[in-house]
């Protein structure tokens, strides 16, 4: 095989808990994967040059050690002693620094990909312990699967094997924002102003304090009502707890949500960090229908299913 082209799919998270700080400085966490159907493809060519050649699309994409690609080819090639390199071709769909996990995907795919190309013979087990020390959101890539819970950093998954099938509006303010900025922003006590008395995606219980509930309480709910396709109380449960540190960061981005819940959907929330705002619907005519309304004011605009 002297080369071969993948999809690399983006995520939602329908559900985010913060549970607390963990000794190694990170946050502990539950959040519920999805995995849609907006997708980079990548095309991986075996060169003799033992060179690793990154090119992209997108202008923002770095093509040298900063790629998380980039990350996975260096290390896989040195730790098999991989004589040969690799040019890689990345057709970039899923925005930047969004939410929504393309750089984590994108590292899933090189992980599977070059495993592959270079035929080392790992097994899923191997990749994700490569996984785990690329980030926290790439092992849930490693599983073809559409649902998956996940917990520590979001790198121990457990796969759900559900079948449900969801549509949403997906808009992508063209912002961007990184995780570390917002972990850090979710230590700050002030608090989020919300329009006629609303609350966040995470209510008000949550809100200066992760401990009320029981850790998996709302996510077990959630997907009992995702088994029985009840969107509109599915709805009503997506819950984010980067919300506030969300807004607090980029205030605008409440503006947007709450004008997107204006048009009544099932449920709108935060993707991950953001600035990816969705919106859950009954069907992809009321989907085609918000995008409608969005698409003179935001370019990055989608109608997306479940994967």
């Amino acid at each position: 095989m002297k080369s071969l082209t993948l999809k690399s799919p983006a995520k939602l998270n329908l559900f985010l808990k913060v549970v607390g700080k963990r000794p190694d400085g990170f946050h502990e966490l539950i959040t519920l994967f999805e995995r849609i159907a907006l997708c980079d493809s990548i095309r991986f060519a075996k060169n003799s040059s033992g060179r690793i050649s990154i090119s992209c699309d997108h202008p923002q994409v770095p093509r040298g050690p900063k790629n998380l690609i980039y990350q996975v080819a260096r290390r896989l090639k040195d730790d098999f002693a991989v004589e040969g390199g690799v040019d890689i071709r990345i057709h970039k769909r899923i925005p930047v620094a969004a939410g929504l996990a393309g750089g984590s995907s994108n590292a899933a795919t090189a992980l599977m990909g070059l495993n592959r190309l270079w035929k080392l013979g790992l097994s899923r087990k191997d990749l994700e312990s490569y996984a785990d020390r690329i980030g926290s959101d790439v092992a849930f890539f490693l599983h073809d699967c559409s649902w998956a819970r996940g917990t520590g950093r979001g790198e121990v998954i457990r796969v759900l094997p559900l079948k449900s099938k969801l549509w949403h509006l997906l808009v992508v303010p063209r912002i961007k924002m990184y995780s570390g900025e917002v972990f850090t922003a979710l230590g700050c006590r002030k608090k989020v102003a919300y329009p006629s008395g609303r609350t966040g995606a995470a209510a008000g219980r949550r809100r200066g304090n992760l401990t009320l509930t029981k850790k998996y309480d709302d996510v077990n709910i959630l997907t009992r009502y995702l088994k029985q396709n009840d969107v509109y109380r599915l709805g009503k449960l997506l819950a984010n707890d980067l919300e506030a540190p969300i807004i607090r960061l980029r205030p605008g981005l409440l503006k947007l949500k709450s004008k997107i819940q204006n048009w009544q959907p099932c449920g709108v929330s935060f993707s991950g960090s953001g600035p990816a705002v969705f919106a859950l619907t009954a069907s992809r005519q009321e989907a085609d229908r918000l995008k409608v309304l969005l698409k003179k004011r935001y370019r990055q605009v989608f109608v997306v299913q479940t994967l």
